[in-house]
């Protein structure tokens, strides 16, 4: 039981890491970011 929570756990960070490294390979993502943040100041 530990181990398959361990394991899960594992597999969700991963998941959420690849997605993060997917979306900042994309530009325009980018560009929408910087834009979205900028327009805070």
């Amino acid at each position: 039981m530990q181990r398959t929570r361990k394991l899960t756990a594992f597999a969700v960070a991963l998941a959420a890491l690849l997605a993060v490294f997917a979306l900042y390979t994309r530009p325009d993502f980018l560009v929408t970011l910087a834009d979205q943040i900028w327009a805070c100041f």
